[in-house]
């Protein structure tokens, strides 16, 4: 099933490792195969990585990118998911932990970062944080 991405102008985004800009109008692009996508607004550069729930996202995030190397980001995933899991009560969030650890498992990256945004959102609730998103200050590719 293809992937259709609709560009804004000037973004940019990393396809299969390849960081790739629209021009300057808006434009779509259909993938026809799997390939490793990420939008400008969901990369998180490694000064970004400033709290637990981030120290999560980062690896998976870069075994989304790197498949073929995602070994050497998995220890560190798993690390960072048992400290978080340890400091965290809420079922909901603590059912989230369980299936990114169960995509990570399965190389499901993608569904595996979705799901850690949810964990940055509730993280950034609790601690007061005034922008939402990811990273608070936009990222540069």
């Amino acid at each position: 099933m293809p992937l259709k991405l609709s560009l804004k102008p000037g973004e940019k985004f990393v396809l299969n490792g390849a960081v790739v800009q629209n021009g300057d109008r808006r434009g779509t692009l259909i993938l026809q195969n799997k390939a490793s996508v990420l939008r400008e607004k969901d990369i998180m550069q490694e000064e970004e990585v400033t709290s637990p729930s981030r120290r999560i996202y980062f690896p998976v995030m870069m075994m989304y990118l790197d498949e073929a190397g995602a070994q050497r980001y998995y220890d560190e995933f798993v690390r960072r998911l048992s400290e978080f899991m340890g400091a965290v009560r809420n079922p909901e969030i603590l059912a989230d932990c369980v299936n990114i650890s169960r995509h990570a498992m399965a190389r499901e990256y993608y569904k595996a970062l979705m799901l850690c945004r949810k964990l940055i959102e509730y993280e950034d609730e609790r601690l007061g944080h005034v922008t939402k998103g990811l990273p608070a200050g936009g990222s540069e590719v």
